[in-house]
């Protein structure tokens, strides 16, 4: 036993001290029988102390989540542990549950390891406490679990499905999500009813055929004035309706034919609550119950409060991210629409890609201009950054670069003369940018780079080759120095300008993406266009995380 490891003096007064405690104190061997236990712990267990030695924790109080692995721990390693246990002793308590803290450590003598002592104080609160502790940890977990599963896009009617179908397993039989046409202003038609578009809806397998009877998604609904959406909107507060009369049927449902419906499926209560951010309304939330389900209470209208705010901010994100992203691609958009006209002899095809629609549109921009002598200026470029900003210092560099190449027809020197004009401008926004001159009449076509990828010239058989072209620094760095190199460009052959969102993926090498490009077997003799369209079928990402300007051009012969 325990106690002979130690003299009888020292006995005493431990046996004093653990006797003499408010603390429940245990001692357990190495197969978590128990040894000793003070009057404390035989008080809480309910059980005299003498009839717990020789038997175990799960004998003794089998109704208590002991935390046998915390334990078994604790013996393995020999390192101290807490943990909270749970559950009914076989003393009396009016609590439902009862909670103890615990700390545990193991005993050693000279090496052998002896068992385990346990010091445990109860924490349980009384039954009000409890009830409401419970409440809050259980709807702390399910706003916890929701954040990992609403709002994972920026994209609205995403989000709306993803609020339906957690509310449907949480909270509701049947959800539907409905939105105003135009987020943030409540319309209200001349006979008073307000618009709102079904934007997602989830159910129960067995109301699923109710559901789709009562509306379809997409599906704009009027609601007059009477009816409870409406009143939910206008107000900003949740409504519940349990064991609703033939009034109430009437406010739930917009038709006679759907009430009929819902009394059909034995729905018996209805929760809706507004869907509200920043200030703005977005719409509302419907739920209904029925058969066996509870009836909604106003821990549910809470619970539903908390979950379609926090839905109601990711849609007000998404709403504002998409008017941004549509604004900047349609201004992105209308300035690449009308580059240059090539010299003649030259065959210019252009493209351009916006990234995803979960990705901020960027600052990529090309332009064409001709020169003199039959010589045409080719540009791409890669303003850094992402945004209205982006594409502002994109239209900015375009105009440079015209200024640029009527001062110098050199595309070294055009690129120096573009960095000293941002520099005398004061653009904080540096870029990548590839320039080439062709010169169709001679078959000659001279680069030169500020920190972009090499361009591509494919031959009429297919083949495809880089471009060594030194890439100098980003304009706006200040280098104001850039080399040119110069090549052949006979009749056939097609030179490919782009910006790295064809071809850089996250976690690869840049060399490898590049090869990439070079290795899709081109199609034979393709016209610009052609090109153009195959690179992006074959090389750029289905939804790409970064905009693609493209500029194909082909020796005519």
């Amino acid at each position: 036993m325990l106690w002979e490891k130690s003299s009888p003096p020292l006995r005493e007064v431990l046996r004093q001290i653990l006797d003499g405690t408010a603390a429940a104190v245990g001692v357990l061997d190495t197969e978590l029988r128990y040894l000793y236990v003070n009057p404390t712990l035989a008080r809480m267990n309910g059980l005299p102390a003498e009839e717990h030695v020789g038997r175990t924790v799960a004998e003794v109080v089998p109704d208590v989540d002991a935390r046998d692995d915390v334990l078994r721990a604790v013996l393995a390693d020999g390192i101290a542990r807490e943990s909270v246990s749970s559950g009914h002793t076989r003393a009396d308590s009016p609590l439902e549950r009862r909670y103890w803290h615990g700390a545990y450590h193991r005993l050693e003598h000279e090496g052998e390891i002896l068992g385990i002592v346990g010091v445990l104080l109860e924490i349980s609160a009384d039954r009000q406490q409890h009830r409401e502790l419970e409440r809050v940890r259980e709807r702390l977990a399910l706003l916890d679990e929701a954040a990992t599963r609403i709002g994972t896009t920026l994209d609205m009617d995403t989000t709306c499905s993803e609020l339906a179908v957690f509310l449907a397993e949480r909270l509701g039989d049947a959800v539907a999500v409905d939105v105003l046409p135009e987020p943030g202003t409540v319309r209200v038609a001349r006979d008073g009813s307000v618009r709102l578009r079904r934007a997602a809806e989830a159910a129960a397998p067995e109301l699923e055929p109710l559901q789709r009877r009562l509306g379809r998604r997409d599906e704009y609904v009027s609601y007059l004035p009477e009816h409870l959406v409406a009143d939910c909107l206008v107000s900003g507060r949740p409504v519940i309706v349990n064991l609703p009369d033939d009034e109430e049927f009437g406010r739930l449902a917009t038709t006679e034919n759907r009430v009929t419906e819902l009394r059909a499926a034995g729905m018996h209560s209805a929760l809706i609550v507004p869907l509200t951010a920043r200030g703005q309304d977005i719409g509302t939330v419907s739920m209904i119950r029925a058969g066996d389900s509870p009836l909604f209470g106003e821990t549910d209208a809470l619970i539903a409060q908390d979950l379609a705010q926090r839905a109601a901010i990711s849609l007000d994100n998404a709403r504002r991210y998409t008017t941004e992203h549509n604004t900047v691609v349609q201004f992105q958009r209308a300035l690449l629409s009308d580059p240059g006209r090539p010299r003649d002899g030259l065959e210019v095809a252009y493209r351009y890609r916006p990234a995803g629609q979960d990705a901020l549109v960027g600052g990529d921009w090309y332009e064409t201009v001709a020169l003199d002598d039959g010589r045409t200026l080719l540009a791409v470029g890669d303003v850094m950054g992402h945004g209205l900003d982006a594409a502002v210092a994109m239209s900015r560099y375009q105009a440079m670069l015209r200024v640029a190449a009527s001062r110098e027809n050199d595309p070294g020197r055009i690129l120096c003369e573009l960095d000293e004009l941002l520099s005398a401008t004061g653009e904080e926004r540096p870029a990548t940018c590839v320039v080439a001159i062709a010169d169709p009449r001679r078959g000659l076509c001279a680069l030169a780079s500020a920190g972009h990828l090499p361009p591509v010239v494919f031959a009429p058989d297919g083949r495809a080759e880089a471009v060594p072209v030194p890439p100098g620094p980003p304009l706006g760095a200040g280098h104001r120095c850039y080399e040119t190199v110069a090549g052949l460009h006979p009749p056939g052959h097609t030179l490919l300008l782009y910006t790295d969102g064809l071809i850089e993926r996250r976690h690869e090498d840049i060399d490898a993406s590049l090869a990439r490009l070079t290795r899709i077997g081109a199609l034979t003799s393709p016209t610009p266009d052609e090109l153009l369209d195959h690179v992006l079928t074959q090389v750029a990402p289905h939804t790409p995380e970064d905009d693609i300007a493209l500029v194909a051009a082909r020796v005519e012969g």
